[in-house]
């Protein structure tokens, strides 16, 4: 059941999917229609999403009405459909999702060392940390400077 994002307690569940290209202004309301229709199937399930970015997909789910294998798997067979449909990427995490000026980048991880090595990106450059579990983790935690980040240690020599 979808609900006010406001009415899910700060340790409800995060999880986070990445698109590989940015979301066109045509296919917004498409996700967003798809996405609450997908969710307000979910009867035992309160649970809201946001779109963030035009980049992120993020779903929140209370942690009073936990996600259940069966039902991580639906999602994760739902996120696959928008891949395919979308012709995007979604359920890689490991590139580095970042902030250049406005926009919003994704990289390899080799690619952002080069970045670094080019001075392209600083310490001071926010990351987005995908991997965080919390709704408080994503309140506080989420878009973060490098030097704070799991890519910290590439900074250092």
């Amino acid at each position: 059941m979808l609900v006010d994002f406001n009415t899910l307690p700060e340790t409800s569940k995060v999880i986070i999917y990445p698109s590989s290209r940015k979301l066109y202004k045509d296919e917004l309301p498409v996700f967003h229609e798809k996405i609450s229709h997908f969710l307000n199937d979910t009867k035992h399930l309160k649970v809201c999403f946001k779109i963030e970015y035009d980049r992120f997909i993020l779903f929140f789910i209370s942690d009073k009405t936990p996600l259940s294998l069966e039902q991580n798997d639906e999602l994760v067979v739902f996120v696959q459909s928008l891949e395919m449909e979308f012709k995007i990427i979604l359920l890689d995490k490991v590139n580095v999702c970042f902030k250049q000026g406005e926009f919003v980048q994704m990289k390899e991880i080799a690619d952002f060392k080069k970045l670094i090595k080019n001075k392209s990106v600083s310490k001071k450059t926010v990351v987005f940390d995908n991997l965080i579990n919390t709704k408080e983790e994503y309140e506080n935690y989420w878009e973060t400077p490098a030097e704070e980040s799991w890519v910290s240690h590439f900074f250092k020599k």
